[in-house]
């Protein structure tokens, strides 16, 4: 990620004592102690303050808790500019901070589209004005996200677009999707695919007997691993960077492993409503529980918890999208798809971590360093580099309220659940945006 613009005034220097370091960069995962100095890491490790913290050092005592990289969220809707009631870059950044979220890159299918510069603008100066978490945008791949001529990927590059996608619709052109990836390769972006054969997506939940049951449309397994295997052979092709948005499908999952093994740059992250919830957490027409792509059979959702933990899955992102209850009060069929996710990220992700399926370094890792190398970034407890920093009680229990969300919409499928994983700090640039 480029370097984000000038902010305001860190604090001088700030002492982190009693803390659990974990950086998935450097494999660290130890007790220890870290300073920042401005807006800056200026050291770090198991021994710093043996004797003591200096007098003049602001101090702040973690209580053993944990402290780690503030978390990348690759994947989140602002609907800013165009559908300011439903979510703002404002509102946004509150909920961000809340979920230990310094950095997070939204999606381009705003009103208007983000497909030129003024767009990419727009974005990078209302974070400025907000001066919280880092925000970031992806450009379209195509001109106003119709699949069909392709956008000034270079131009949008040099003015801070990390990468490019057409949000939730598919570049279901093979031709233009081949053209994009080799596009990519000549300035190192990435492409992110949302998963679906337009001709297959057309239903509103997953396909099978719960939707026949129900009498609703559904969509096949099959229109994700269709799409996923396609672009790879593309990405054969071309040696374009290529990245899969929230997966959600075992056999899709197979196909990015086979791809991995070949050595293709292929990259893919899911949402922990993917992992989660099946889709029998539709129950009776429970339009908050609707997604796109939608969740899946038990079957799948096992299939992306064990990818997650064997490292198929690179990151993990909130998959935040924002709906107002005009939105959702409505038949399922026609209701918009989406859940707000930045709040509830770090606990839900820490559910495998309790199950022991995955070590919370290397779950740690998906929420941080992976996904910000994926977006040619860097995240880590490393001196001199930006203090973005989540502190964090890794078992504290809590119960999801969704009227307590700082977002403008409240569409959460988890109201009710208890979690354990309870943010306590967020710290941007050496600035504490966030405190319990």
């Amino acid at each position: 990620m480029q370097k984000p613009p000038a902010r305001t005034a860190a604090p001088g220097r700030v002492a982190y004592v009693n803390a659990r370091l974990l950086d998935p960069a450097s494999g660290l995962d130890a007790p220890g102690a870290l300073l920042t100095e401005g807006a800056e890491i200026a050291d770090l490790g198991p021994r710093l303050f043996a004797e003591g913290v200096p007098e003049g050092v602001e101090t702040v005592d973690c209580g053993g808790a944990c402290l780690a990289p503030g978390l990348v969220d690759m994947r989140v809707q602002l609907r800013e500019p165009g559908e300011e009631h439903k979510e703002t870059i404002s509102s946004a950044s509150r909920a961000a901070a809340v979920g230990g979220v310094t950095s997070m890159v939204a999606l381009p299918n705003t009103d208007p589209i983000v497909d030129d510069v003024a767009g990419v603008e727009f974005v990078a100066r209302r974070a400025r004005e907000e001066k919280a978490v880092k925000v970031y945008t992806y450009g379209t791949v195509t001109r106003r996200c119709e699949g069909q001529e392709l956008t000034e990927m270079g131009l949008l590059s040099a003015y801070g677009a990390l990468g490019f996608t057409d949000g939730l619709k598919a570049v279901a052109s093979a031709q233009v999707m081949r053209r994009a990836l080799a596009y990519s390769r000549i300035f190192d972006t990435v492409i992110l695919q949302h998963p679906e054969e337009p001709s297959l997506a057309g239903g509103t939940m997953n396909s099978g007997a719960l939707a026949t049951r129900l009498g609703l449309s559904g969509i096949p397994p099959q229109a994700e691993v269709i799409m996923v295997e396609r672009d790879l052979r593309l990405v054969e092709m071309t040696g374009g960077r290529y990245h899969v948005g929230h997966v959600s499908t075992a056999a899709a999952l197979e196909a990015i492993r086979g791809a991995k093994r070949r050595g293709l740059p292929v990259t893919c992250d899911t949402a922990p409503h993917y992992f989660t919830l099946n889709e029998n957490a539709v129950g009776d027409y429970r339009t908050f529980a609707k997604v796109s792509p939608p969740l899946r059979c038990e079957e799948d959702r096992a299939a992306v918890a064990a990818a997650l933990a064997d490292g198929t899955i690179d990151a993990v992102a909130s998959d935040h999208a924002p709906q107002d209850q005009d939105a959702k009060r409505l038949p399922f069929a026609h209701a918009e798809p989406g859940i707000v996710g930045l709040e509830t990220l770090l606990a839900l992700s820490l559910t495998p971590v309790h199950a022991g399926r995955i070590s919370l370094l290397d779950l740690v890792a998906c929420l941080t360093s992976r996904p910000a190398a994926i977006l040619r970034g860097r995240s880590g407890l490393t001196r001199g580099w930006p203090a973005d920093l989540v502190v964090f009680d890794h078992e504290k229990p809590w119960t999801i309220d969704p009227d307590r969300f700082k977002s403008k919409s409240k569409n959460s499928p988890f109201e009710g659940h208890m979690v354990q994983g309870r943010v306590l700090r967020t710290v941007v640039d050496g600035r504490a945006i966030f405190v319990a």
